[in-house]
């Protein structure tokens, strides 16, 4: 039995993680590692600090001590430590969110990513961005951060969450060929969003599915 390792900087994306995980992969073990200070840390300071840097290190080297064949990022803030983590490892380490950037880019030139968490913003962004110039497709990028939306949900009130969310997003789609969920967290609107003329993308689905096809 092939292992997978999630790694995870918020509480908010372990339940989702695990059940999709469950449907989509029962034949894998998969281990879930939670550090809830890491999110709150890089939010702080603003980015991905070396001493935030040194602790997905220890976690990630964890992981593959645990077994793991294979690791996945759930977090966007500090996507970007995991491409520089990479060549440290002898397991492939992958970011959640790589999938739905290369998707956001095939889809077309208008791409809006919405975001609750301002640290999520402009890595989420930058990754739709490279994958563009590697694809050799130009694309303009609208970044749009949803202010009180996440602390809503970290406190129990999803409604709100999903409220403000949704409120902005509508806008957005209006002005974008396609819309990116900049956050794992945020795949929870989809089903009350019903079906859209613009296509709406989240990380979840997709990231696992590369997971997998590297498992194989």
């Amino acid at each position: 039995m092939k292992t997978l390792a999630l790694m995870h900087t918020t509480p908010v994306t372990v339940a989702a993680m695990k059940a999709l995980a469950a449907e989509k992969a029962p034949d894998v073990r998969v281990i879930n590692i939670l550090d809830d200070s890491l999110l709150p840390d890089v939010m702080r300071a603003g980015h991905p600090t070396e001493e935030v840097q040194g602790r997905l290190r220890a976690y990630a080297r964890s992981a593959v001590d645990a077994g793991a064949d294979a690791l996945m990022c759930c977090c966007s803030s500090v996507g970007d430590v995991v491409e520089t983590l990479r060549g440290d490892l002898p397991v492939p380490f992958l970011r959640i969110d790589e999938p739905m950037a290369e998707q956001a880019v095939r889809l077309g030139e208008r791409i809006g990513v919405i975001a609750t968490v301002r640290t999520t913003l402009e890595p989420t962004a930058s990754l739709i961005e490279r994958a563009a110039t590697k694809a050799g497709k130009p694309v303009q990028v609208e970044r749009v951060l949803v202010e009180g939306a996440y602390d809503a949900l970290v406190a129990g009130r999803p409604e709100e969450h999903d409220a403000l969310v949704t409120g902005v997003l509508r806008g957005l789609l209006d002005r974008s060929d396609v819309v990116v969920l900049a956050q794992a967290s945020m795949a929870r609107l989809l089903p009350s969003l019903g079906e859209t003329r613009t296509p709406v993308l989240s990380s979840p689905e997709s990231g696992l599915a590369r997971a997998l096809e590297v498992l194989r």
